[in-house]
């Protein structure tokens, strides 16, 4: 089964951890990445810029508005990155998820895949090929 799983941090804890406690972080956290890679359940993922950088699109009255000065919502964490994960079930994926070094900064959000929307998506795109 495939689960989206988004990390969140902390921005105030990352900018309390000197450069080297930094970087030892970051090693932890690539290490355990390795450990999920090792054992077929990390399908991709990605880290993100940070929130400060983000542009939001929102529709009002109508008409496409982009909101380019940081995050949008006023939340203590915001999206550091995501994982697509291969688990047998959600017990499984929160159980590979509890032991990442990376919930010292911030939550994972774990989300199963909407295999019936994704099929339908992928059955939609079959059909624009033949066009």
């Amino acid at each position: 089964m495939r689960f989206v799983c988004l990390g969140y941090y902390d921005a105030k804890k990352w900018e309390a951890l000197s450069e080297s406690e930094q970087k030892a972080f970051i090693e932890e956290c690539f290490a355990y990445d390795d450990v999920l890679r090792k054992g077929g359940h990390v399908v991709g993922g990605e880290a993100l810029e940070p929130a400060s950088k983000t542009a939001t699109l929102q529709l009002r009255k109508g008409k496409v508005v982009v909101v380019t000065d940081g995050p949008y919502a006023e939340t203590k964490e915001q999206v550091g990155g995501f994982v697509f994960l291969e688990a047998r079930d959600r017990k499984h994926a929160i159980e590979l998820l509890s032991k990442h070094p990376g919930l010292r900064l911030g939550p994972f959000e774990i989300r199963a895949q909407d295999e019936a929307m994704t099929a339908t998506f992928e059955a939609w795109q079959q059909g624009r090929k033949g066009k």
